[in-house]
């Protein structure tokens, strides 16, 4: 079944119906999607789709030549396929074809076959100045490594660069868009898959809940023999170079080190030499780069883990490794990992409150322009204060300002009356909005605060 995506497959299908020459890049991390919603797009539509190979220059020419071969006489799939001399010859071939009728060609995992045949991008480039784009061929360009695409592809360095006529950077899914693949399950259940998959689909899958999320987890991710058990570290290999080093920063800042000198020490690497692993990492999308909203990149600057997986995987799994691999894990699981996983929602359930203003509320009192966090010091208790969510407007004189607790007891008064403080020390605008976001609902005195207009009360439920 194919879920979600229709806005990425109503552009594509609008292009497609327009009968001009198209080079489309499609790109985002592994797992996220890409090759399914290209399928997709396919269907019924003739196309020539090549899945590059992380192999050779003449081992991908005889599979563009095989991909080739299958669309020209499709009774005959897995048979032996003539070898085009030249890359060259084989574009040659898809040009006459793109003749006959509206023409998709698919070059997936295109970073493989850039690696593998350096002149690639140049041909491609030569030939769309002076055939394809007075042609009817559907081009598409998909990878999965982030920078290789940003840079290689779509940079002003490229070769390619002003070729596309369209990019489609493929994201994880949003909290609310997992409904679609698991329509039983209730809000709280829907939200603590959304902390263990961060919205990627194929993790979704592979996790597989039926109505028990525990058991899912035992048996599709704490089990050696699972699919989810080995894949970060699958990942990190099949994208770096050097994934213990990797497997270590991200680990290090599992365990709580946020700030570049702190990352490097605990890791033991000069900074500098830090520095660029992270950026690797950040390109990936796997860790993020937070600063204090309305403040510019400095030393309030720190990393956090942002591919919820990722954050979910490195919590649980290394500290519970020996049950894991003895098989005692089931024994352990309600203290080892069940009791940690409203703690670990957290940042999940500030993340579900960020998507909802941003995408899904209609009534907020401003436009937001941008959202995140924001920290800082109170001078008058000379502690440090933290606003799970601020949320800016156009002319930055307006703020939403949120607190988000994913725990079972009622909020009260004295939230809204803390908020309302940290909003004094964050002193940025001249009005501001309060937003409380719980898991278990609020008590009557602070309904009644919502009732008088100092504030806005979502419970969970609400957000779905």
């Amino acid at each position: 079944m194919f879920y979600c995506r229709e806005n990425e497959l109503g552009k594509l299908k609008h292009r497609y119906d327009d009968n001009n020459f198209e080079c489309v890049v499609i790109y985002g991390r592994r797992r996220v999607g890409k090759t399914a919603l290209i399928k997709e797009f396919c269907q019924n539509k003739p196309v020539i789709f090549f899945s590059a190979l992380n192999a050779t220059s003449q081992e991908n020419l005889e599979g563009l030549s095989r991909a080739i071969y299958e669309y020209k006489n499709p009774e005959l799939v897995g048979g032996d396929a003539p070898i085009y001399p030249s890359y060259d010859a084989a574009f040659q071939e898809i040009t006459e074809l793109s003749k006959e009728n509206r023409l998709i060609f698919v070059i997936d995992e295109y970073p493989y076959l850039a690696k593998a045949e350096k002149s690639i991008s140049s041909r491609l480039q030569h030939i769309i100045d002076h055939t394809w784009q007075n042609s009817q061929l559907f081009l598409i360009l998909c990878g999965s490594s982030m920078s290789f695409m940003e840079y290689q592809v779509l940079g002003y360095e490229s070769p390619l660069y002003g070729r596309r006529t369209a990019q489609f950077k493929i994201e994880s899914l949003k909290y609310r868009e997992i409904t679609a693949f698991l329509p039983k399950l209730k809000p709280e259940q829907l939200s603590l898959v959304y902390g263990i998959t961060g919205g990627i689909p194929h993790y979704i899958n592979k996790l597989a809940v039926k109505n028990d999320i525990d058991a899912a987890l035992l048996e599709n991710l704490f089990d050696t023999s699972a699919y989810l058990f080995e894949e970060p570290e699958n990942l990190l290999k099949q994208e770096l170079r050097e994934p213990a080093m990797y497997n270590s920063i991200i680990t290090a800042i599992a365990g709580g080190a946020s700030r570049s000198n702190d990352i490097s020490t605990k890791v033991g690497i000069e900074s500098s030499k830090c520095a660029k692993y992270i950026q690797v990492l950040l390109d990936l999308g796997i860790l993020q780069k937070e600063t204090p909203l309305t403040e510019k990149p400095g030393r309030k600057t720190v990393y956090a883990i942002k591919d919820q997986f990722f954050r979910f995987w490195y919590r649980f799994v290394p500290r519970n490794m020996t049950a894991i691999t003895s098989g005692r894990i089931e024994k352990v699981y309600d203290k080892a990992i069940k009791a940690h996983l409203h703690e670990h929602m957290g940042l999940t359930f500030e993340e579900i409150c960020k998507e909802y203003l941003l995408y899904y509320a209609d009534d907020l009192p401003i436009t937001l322009s941008d959202i995140g966090q924001w920290w800082g010091s109170d001078k008058t208790t000379r502690k440090e204060v933290q606003i799970d969510i601020v949320g800016k407007s156009a002319d930055n004189n307006e703020y939403i300002i949120g607190s988000c607790k994913y725990r079972n007891e009622k909020i009260g008064v004295d939230e809204l009356e803390l908020i309302k403080h940290y909003a004094s020390v964050f002193g940025k605008g001249s009005k501001y909005h309060y937003y409380i976001f719980s898991l278990g609902g609020f008590t009557k005195e602070l309904l009644e605060c919502e009732k008088r207009g100092e504030v806005r009360l979502l419970t969970l439920n609400e957000l779905y």
